[in-house]
């Protein structure tokens, strides 16, 4: 018998819309996933099950169901403020933090008709690629739970990789959306710096940070895309983002008709390939390899793209990203609660010279210029996902910040430099290990160039017919 969270967020769409389940229905049912699966999964810092029916009656009773994302479940990521909502950023220094007004994502969510369920697990200020805290208990990937869900919004996707959430937004400043929905089997979308107006990049250090979707299927990141751009308007997003021309939404169409045959390079160097023993694994190399050859079966053009080194790379990223810890609002005595991986960027940063980090900003603008130049003869990059399997909970040094800083490097070596480059990207599961676990590529697109992306991953999806298979604790 199908259940209601068997079904794809657009089919949970297409009911509402016709009458044959309602949101409170639909909130009911997810928060009794969520007693019964979080627990073991660990995706969730908090659920908010009375806020969450009250808010199915208002979208209800006051909403227009016209609204994207009427009546659909999702979760705010713990790096969002909800007003009334604790908001612990994954951190044992805001243990107690309750805000009083809502940031602009998350009114951009209510605007749009969702309906939060709770907040969903992120690590220490989002600052890893994997979401274990110290004080809680890790956030586990579905589909073996020895292993984590990825990071920083790992919580988002270990919910929804096991039924907990239809779909969920989550945040990307290096892949933090990306590496967490390979990591599960998911569709995860990094949107063109400035795309989605709350969550846009632009006011960033080096506009790295950018709000997206993570879902089960392409066409569901298309339907949260949309309603995450929907409440500012396409016009007014375009105002912000670099897009190629014609290229506008909404995107839920271009995932739907999947039309198009482009012309892709493949790429498998990475920027840190100079300074850090970089290793593709066997299982993320078979899975590229699904994707080469399902891709050229479609009849699309290949075309596999000569390394281009860049050696100044890791030591600036190396700057910017402990430039960003040293504005965490923590100081004196309350930096001991404070994880070690934590203290040691916040020191790292706070005694950056002004000069260090002026050139390092200088330096990524160069290279953001060179890589679009680089990808200008493609429609679309192709390159894995990630170049490990997902790894074990506590695989990652917790107390060795450059061990730690080399690990997460070597795990996903070709997502830091799309952010950079302010450019759109978007995973998708092709494969799996021989232990069951989805492995997956990336697609890069061109500045603005989300249509394409969505078309091309519609169709490798279809291809692959990997969509609708679930974790065992389904």
């Amino acid at each position: 018998m199908t259940s209601l969270h068997d079904h794809t967020a657009f089919e949970l769409h297409q009911m509402l819309q016709r009458g044959e389940v309602t949101p409170v229905e639909l909130a009911e049912h997810y928060l009794a996933r969520i007693e019964r699966l979080n627990p073991e999964v660990g995706a969730f810092a908090a659920v908010t099950p009375d806020a969450a029916i009250e808010r199915a009656r208002r979208v209800t009773a006051e909403v227009p169901k016209t609204a994207p994302l009427w009546g659909l479940p999702l979760a705010d990521k713990d790096l969002h403020l909800r007003a009334g909502v604790p908001a612990r950023f994954g951190s044992r220094a805001f243990t107690d933090f309750v805000p009083d007004a809502s940031d602009e994502l998350v009114q951009a969510v209510d605007t749009a008709g969702a309906v939060s369920l709770g907040k969903s697990q992120a690590p220490e200020f989002g600052l890893p690629s994997y979401t274990e805290g110290v004080g809680v208990p890790p956030t586990r990937n579905p589909w073996n739970l020895s292993l984590g869900a990825g990071g920083s919004s790992g919580g988002a996707a270990a919910a929804v990789a096991s039924g907990m959430l239809p779909f969920a937004p989550g945040s990307d400043g290096g892949g933090s959306i990306r590496i967490p929905a390979a990591s599960c089997g998911l569709v995860g979308v990094k949107p063109s710096r400035g795309r989605v107006s709350a969550g846009s990049g632009l006011t960033g250090l080096a506009g790295l940070g950018v709000s997206g979707p993570l879902a089960r299927t392409v066409a569901d990141a298309a339907l949260l895309l949309d309603g995450l751009i929907a409440p500012s308007g396409y016009p007014a997003a375009h105002r912000f983002a670099v897009r190629a021309p014609g290229d506008d939404g909404p995107y839920l169409g271009a995932a739907m008709r999947h039309e198009g045959r482009f012309q892709l390079g493949v790429m498998t160097d990475s920027p840190w390939d100079e300074s850090y023993d970089i290793v593709i694994d066997p299982e993320a190399r078979s899975a590229l390899d699904v994707a080469i050859e399902s891709l050229e079966a479609l009849g699309h053009g290949l075309e596999a793209m000569a390394p281009e080194p860049e050696p100044g790379y890791p030591e600036a990223f190396r700057t910017i990203w402990q430039a960003g810890a040293a504005t965490i609002p923590v100081d004196g005595e309350r930096e001991a609660l404070l994880e070690p991986l934590t203290r040691w960027l916040l020191a790292r940063g706070r005694a950056l010279p002004a000069r260090q980090l002026a050139e390092a900003l200088a330096w990524l603008t160069g290279f953001e210029e060179r890589i679009i130049r680089r990808f200008a003869a493609y429609d679309a990059v192709l390159t894995p996902a990630l170049a490990l399997t997902p790894r074990p909970v506590g695989w990652y040094d917790a107390d060795d910040g450059e061990r730690n800083f080399a690990q997460q490097v070597q795990f996903t070596p070709f997502t830091s430099f799309v952010n950079v480059a302010g450019l759109p990207a978007i995973t998708v599961p092709v494969s799996e290990t021989d232990g069951g676990v989805p492995m997956g590529v990336q697609l890069i697109g061109r500045p603005g160039g989300e249509a394409t992306l969505f078309a091309i991953a519609a169709q490798l999806e279809g291809r692959v017919r990997r969509s609708r298979r679930h974790p065992e604790l389904w």
